[in-house]
């Protein structure tokens, strides 16, 4: 896991449209502003917009989204960590040989990490109002595991 770390280049590629770009450099300033930046581009090379379903791609460490799924940039920054969480697990799976269900629960708990850690840092009352409502949303779904 080591060596494919190094080989990451340091920037994260975005691919889209200017409109999905700027969404998502929204988020990923989010994300910078909770001290997670570093942990999303060590996992997740690149962040491509698409027209179907987001999700991770895990061979190509790349991230599908549509443009729906960037339109709040909270919740993008979100989904972000948690595919990064998702795909260091992947990793750390060749090894370890985790349960799926698991590395799901887990890359949930990652997601409202990140949340808690967000709102904890930011100033501005939209970002914590947001933090909340995804924080409360997120904990009830986990309640189903």
């Amino acid at each position: 896991m080591e060596s494919i770390n190094k080989s990451r280049s340091l920037r994260l590629r975005v691919i889209g449209s200017h409109d999905f770009k700027t969404n998502v450099r929204k988020a990923l300033k989010l994300i910078k502003a909770a001290g997670y930046y570093d942990y999303l581009r060590r996992y997740i090379h690149c962040i491509k917009e698409i027209e179907g379903l987001t999700q991770l791609r895990v061979s190509e460490a790349t991230i599908w989204a549509n443009k729906y799924a960037v339109e709040d940039p909270v919740d993008a920054a979100g989904r972000f960590i948690q595919e990064a969480c998702y795909m260091q697990m992947q990793l750390e799976n060749q090894q370890s040989g985790s349960h799926e269900g698991i590395m799901e629960l887990r890359s949930f708990e990652k997601r409202i990490e990140f949340l808690k850690k967000l709102k904890e840092k930011s100033r501005r009352r939209e970002i914590k109002d947001a933090c909340d409502k995804l924080i409360k949303m997120w904990h009830e779904n986990l309640l189903i595991y």
